[in-house]
């Protein structure tokens, strides 16, 4: 095994931290996926998601024979939310599929996620609505990156803007390291610290 765990250069240019890999591997296949959120003139927000599979070797579909490196699967859905996480608008394209014109004929089933809310299960709901034969398998899987997308594009922008000092920040008790009794609120936010609910004994 050839150790291999400082930050190198992907094939996008950004630095990407490896795992220790053992040598005796070839690739065979890579999904990317991109997300990006956007601030709009009319107060909105867009977040956009893209997913691209692709193939290190020539690969035989049903459909024909698609060549190395050219995706299997090319999907993007955008949501476009509200300060408050509401979702006001969707749109999802299939550019690449493995079947070409019946992968993308989902019709407008994506638009049943309007009116949801990104931090009030969303994921849940978004599941239960789409699932199985309702949608596109790895639309529907992009979905669930969203939500935390969406909150690191609106930190710094909306949430520390609707904070105050009186107001205990987003970001706490929303995760394990964040967790009200823990070392890193008792260092840097000690005016949240909580202690940790007693168990209760059956």
């Amino acid at each position: 095994m050839q150790p291999n765990n400082i930050l190198k250069q992907n094939d996008a240019g950004h630095a990407a931290a490896s795992v220790p890999v053992p040598a005796d591997r070839r690739l065979v296949h890579r999904r990317a996926i991109d997300v990006r959120v956007y601030a709009r003139a009319d107060g909105l927000w867009d977040a956009e998601a893209e997913l691209i599979d692709t193939k290190a070797r020539d690969f035989a579909l049903a459909t024909g024979m698609r060549p190395a490196g050219e995706p299997i699967h090319s999907m993007c859905i955008r949501l476009t939310v509200t300060r408050e996480f509401q979702v006001v608008d969707v749109d999802a394209r299939t550019l690449a599929a493995p079947y070409p014109g019946f992968c993308e004929d989902f019709g407008d089933a994506y638009r049943s996620l309007v009116g949801l809310n990104l931090l009030r299960g969303f994921s849940n709901e978004a599941r239960q609505r789409l699932h199985g034969v309702r949608g596109c398998t790895h639309l529907t899987e992009l979905l669930r990156v969203l939500p935390t997308a969406v909150v690191q594009g609106f930190a710094g922008e909306v949430v520390a803007a609707e904070h105050g000092d009186d107001v205990q920040p987003f970001q706490l008790d929303r995760c394990h390291a964040l967790r009200l009794d823990g070392p890193v609120v008792m260092r840097y936010y000690p005016r949240w610290v909580r202690s940790a609910e007693p168990i209760q004994a059956d």
